[in-house]
């Protein structure tokens, strides 16, 4: 059995479906090696194409763009769906951190890097570290 204080390395985890970092909780004591969503509502709803295809037109407007370049989000969502890119801004942006969380991607705010999972407002999406590293597994 676990025991109820975690050491730093292991009180935060990047959830899979939206990228956001959540903290480990009493709750989750028993089983937190288990845990891989933050919520319920992640854990039912799995990755789709659409999903896919938007982490691609991140990496792949970025990769056209010089090495100092930006792209919006909405840039990427318009690639996907040019006449209904509003309503995958949500999806673009969770599209976003996951790739940030794997340091392929940048989330920044007024030129500066940003915590990708408490990221208020207009971002601008840039080459992460990791940016030319292949696919996952």
């Amino acid at each position: 059995m676990s025991s109820p204080h975690r050491s730093d390395a292991e009180e935060s985890k990047t959830c899979p479906r939206c990228g956001r970092t959540f903290e480990w909780r009493r709750k989750w004591r028993d089983d937190w090696e288990q845990v891989r969503y933050c919520s319920q509502r992640c854990r039912r709803t799995p990755l789709g194409e659409v999903d896919r295809q938007l982490e691609e037109s991140i990496l792949r407007l970025l990769s056209e763009r010089s090495a100092a370049a930006t792209i919006c989000p909405s840039e990427a969502a318009r690639v996907a769906d040019p006449g209904g890119w509003r309503e995958l801004m949500q999806r673009t942006r969770a599209a976003a951190r996951r790739l940030c969380a794997e340091e392929r991607v940048e989330i920044r705010q007024k030129g500066r890097r940003v915590d990708a999972s408490t990221a208020k407002g207009a971002i601008r999406l840039a080459r992460g570290r990791r940016f030319g590293e292949g696919t996952r597994e």
